[in-house]
């Protein structure tokens, strides 16, 4: 599939003077999503040529990245297994649609205790899964390492030079990392963190040393995979009026982040914003079932 950039038309914009693209990264692959495409790409090539059959990595039970894994692991013949952080889930794993998605494309999962999970990327834990599973390559949460960064600067073309600021969700640091090393010198880059606080930076800066960027830590919505009726209904008027659609965990609240930023004249007239759609809506139709539980509306796709 093809990438490109899709204007965005809205009166708030017009009314400031402000011109919003979307680069349509959800559209690179009909299973691997957006960023998550770009993040494995360097991630398998390494695997294959050092030898592995075999993928490993975490994830929460809703994880883009799991079901990206799942999907590319299978595609490159790679078996793959899930650390997937929630005991809770391992007698109800057919009820969640990512997981039984990741499933259905050959993917073994071990469920873990939150606790336990905090000590993924320990030697002792990494040890014991090595005892377990034999041999693997491990992609860490969210498949953020130097590989998914140098994968991530690709998102950024030539002919994106013309934009001021670049905007991008903010999960594991990953993506917003391999974008601030491929901006041009005059490009400012702003983070949406999905996550609360700003504990990130560090570990944004380990993969990028350039001063271009900030992260704006006051749209995610109560931390991560938590939504309100006010970003439904933004995500669902949004895509009413542009035709594109958002997922609930990131892009969702990043374009919530930038029209309310605009609103508010954060920028100034003839600012050329570019937003960057990493995908994820996969991840709606596990929301769907959490919001129908609450009586809340539906996102729509």
């Amino acid at each position: 599939m093809k990438v490109y950039n899709q204007q965005v038309e809205l009166s708030i914009l017009k009314e400031k003077g402000v011109a919003l693209y979307i680069k349509r990264e959800d559209l690179i692959h009909p299973f691997i999503s957006g960023n998550k495409f770009r993040k494995l790409t360097y991630n398998l090539k390494e695997a294959r040529y050092s030898g592995f059959d075999t993928i490993l990595t975490f994830g929460g039970a809703f994880s883009n990245h799991i079901a990206a894994t799942a999907y590319a692991g299978k595609e490159h013949g790679f078996k793959t297994i899930g650390i997937i952080r929630g005991e809770e889930l391992h007698d109800r794993w057919q009820e969640n649609p990512t997981l039984l998605w990741a499933k259905k494309q050959g993917m073994e999962f071990k469920f873990i205790t939150r606790q336990a999970y905090r000590h993924k990327e320990s030697p002792e834990f990494l040890g014991q899964l090595k005892e377990e599973f034999g041999l693997f390559y491990a992609l860490p949460e969210g498949g953020a390492n130097a590989l998914a960064v140098k994968g991530c600067e690709e998102i950024l073309t030539a002919q994106d030079a013309i934009f001021d600021v670049i905007c991008a969700c903010v999960g594991t640091g990953g993506t917003i990392a391999g974008l601030i090393n491929a901006a041009e010198a005059h490009q400012k880059l702003i983070g949406f963190p999905a996550l609360k606080g700003d504990f990130l930076k560090k570990d944004i800066c380990k993969f990028a040393p350039r001063g271009n960027w900030e992260l704006n830590t006051s749209y995610h919505f109560g931390g991560y995979g938590k939504v309100t009726l006010e970003l439904i209904e933004f995500m669902n008027a949004f895509k009413l009026e542009t035709s594109i659609p958002l997922d609930p965990v990131y892009t969702g609240k990043m374009l919530y982040g930038i029209i309310d930023l605009v609103r508010k004249d954060h920028f100034k007239p003839n600012t050329n914003i570019l937003a960057i759609h990493t995908g994820g809506l996969q991840g709606i139709a596990g929301m769907n079932l959490v919001l129908e539980k609450k009586n809340l509306p539906l996102i729509e796709l």
